[in-house]
């Protein structure tokens, strides 16, 4: 699959923030912040579809130089390694590419991920947060703990779960191609028998329970697919959320509420938001 690269210009990491949100809601797929240069990632056939939407969004911010680029998928994966760096989370653990060193004082938290064109590498802070709150997860490391993960892209959040005591995680993505990356770097980290792997949406997983469920994706999503979470949580199971701004924290936090999800932490880092609520 071919994709388009959109390289726009930034002049502070604020407005690069803002404007990876404010896309995310389109198709793009995969952000990278280089210096002054925001690049954002979408399948070239979905482009046409919503370019004036995007370019709307680069005018409402007074961005100008917005600049289209066709990436063969052949490069993409020597596109990441040149600029893919590992990224620490909190001290405790890291998320690598595998032609970095490992770092076997690690141990399990020593995570190997190949991104390929999916989501989720720990360099963006609504996944850095995500990992931490499984880091610091106390219901992931009950005995049979059984996790959701829904819009997996990489999976690095299920082999998270999965490496600090998770049973069992069942991961969905509606693009096949993150599936075939999540399979293939759950594989890498040993934990491919653990993990379920599907195409689809959160409807994939109906009728399942679960004591976790993770969704890092969009506000528009989350807020669309809440009472889907609740039903799929056991009594005292938690949801983890992220993917939104500080703006958006707020009406999340009430959809949640509304059906029966206890907030019971915020956490904050630059514009954006990962929260964890409980199932009453």
């Amino acid at each position: 699959m071919d994709y388009v690269e959109l390289n726009i210009p930034v002049d502070d990491a604020g407005l690069a923030e803002i404007l990876t949100a404010e896309l995310s809601e389109l198709p793009f797929e995969s952000f990278v912040t280089e210096r002054t240069t925001l690049k954002a990632y979408i399948p070239q056939f979905r482009l046409a579809d919503c370019k004036e939407e995007a370019d709307a969004v680069l005018q409402r911010y007074g961005v100008e130089g917005g600049r289209y680029v066709q990436i063969e998928s052949q490069n993409w994966n020597a596109l990441w390694e040149s600029n893919f760096d590992e990224v620490y989370i909190d001290s405790r653990a890291v998320v690598r590419a595998p032609f970095h060193a490992p770092h076997p004082e690690l141990g399990e938290m020593d995570i190997v991920i190949m991104p390929r064109m999916s989501f989720g590498t720990g360099h963006h802070a609504t996944t850095a947060q995500m990992c931490a709150m499984i880091l610091d997860s106390e219901i992931v490391r009950r005995e049979g703990c059984r996790v959701a993960d829904v819009g997996c892209g990489t999976g690095v959040l299920s082999i998270m779960a999965l490496r600090c005591g998770a049973s069992v995680a069942d991961a969905v993505d509606i693009d096949p191609m993150a599936c075939e990356n999540c399979s293939e770097n759950a594989e890498t980290n040993g934990v491919g028998g653990r993990m379920n792997v599907m195409e689809g949406d959160v409807r994939a997983l109906a009728g399942r329970k679960y004591d976790l469920v993770l969704a890092n994706i969009n506000r528009n999503v989350l807020l669309s697919d809440m009472s889907r979470y609740a039903d799929m949580l056991v009594s005292g199971g938690e949801l983890f959320l992220s993917g939104f701004i500080i703006q958006d924290s707020a009406v999340v936090t009430e959809a949640a509420r509304a059906e029966g999800i206890e907030i019971v932490e915020e956490r904050r880092r630059n514009d954006w938001v990962a929260l964890r609520g409980v199932r009453k």
